[in-house]
């Protein structure tokens, strides 16, 4: 079954993530990087939205056993 569609209106705030599947990486090298920052300049340029932040990161778990 697919989602429901998602209500859209003028002025919203939306938080938009990428993952891999499965939660896995979406990005393996420094181009990656550099390609997707692309790809959100083009996306602002196409449908004028507003950017206000974004942020990369890496989790980094270690057991205290």
């Amino acid at each position: 079954m697919a989602r429901p569609l998602r209500l859209e209106y003028e002025g919203a705030a939306y938080h938009v993530t990428a993952r891999g599947n499965e939660r896995g990486k979406v990005f393996f090298t420094k181009a990656d990087y550099r390609k997707f920052k692309e790809y959100l300049r083009e996306g602002q340029a196409k449908f004028g939205f507003i950017l206000h932040g974004y942020l990369f990161y890496r989790i980094a778990v270690t057991s205290a056993l």
